[in-house]
């Protein structure tokens, strides 16, 4: 006589659910048109060209991309808000430790100092040094000149699936 297997119950009510945060919306539309995948599919092209200019410009100045987008997280940070490790992780969608990582790059670079909180001991700041300033500077002024080269393109790119998805809604 086999052993009879037991099932194991799901603690979720639907089994084909996994995590809440993964599932999309999904409205009852039963295809998507042609010309909806073309815009789609150009807004990301020329989403695409611009991240390709942004990874090409940090890396011509000795940089990688990432370490670029912490030095913009850092200087840009909100009003209100400290730039710790922790947040600049939130803002740069990466784990904590890829963060700390770049950090210890870019610390070794110049580009950036680590700050203890005088209020708080166990909290560490983050601050552009002079050399992380000019670098950043530096990048900022070759995007917004792209922006204006490559932003008409973008904008309608991005009005056309607006459009579309307005028409569907």
């Amino acid at each position: 006589m086999r052993p009879r297997l037991l099932r194991r119950r799901s603690i979720y009510p639907n089994p084909s659910y996994i995590v809440i945060r993964y599932k999309l919306p999904v409205k009852a539309v039963v295809d998507i048109s042609l010309s909806s995948y073309r815009a789609l599919a150009e807004f990301r092209h020329q989403i695409r060209l611009f991240l390709h200019f942004s990874e090409e410009a940090a890396r011509q100045i000795g940089i990688e991309p990432q370490q670029h987008q912490l030095l913009l997280a850092i200087k840009g940070i909100p009003v209100g808000t400290q730039p710790t490790i922790r947040r600049i992780a939130e803002r740069l969608q990466l784990r904590h430790h890829s963060v700390v990582e770049l950090v210890d790059r870019l610390t070794e670079h110049g580009a950036i100092v680590r700050e203890t909180n005088p209020e708080d001991g166990r909290e560490v700041r983050l601050r552009l040094t002079r050399a992380g300033e000019r670098l950043l500077l530096k990048l900022s002024i070759a995007h917004h000149d792209e922006l204006g080269k490559a932003g008409p393109a973008l904008r309608d790119a991005l009005d056309a699936v607006l459009q579309l998805s307005r028409k569907k809604s």
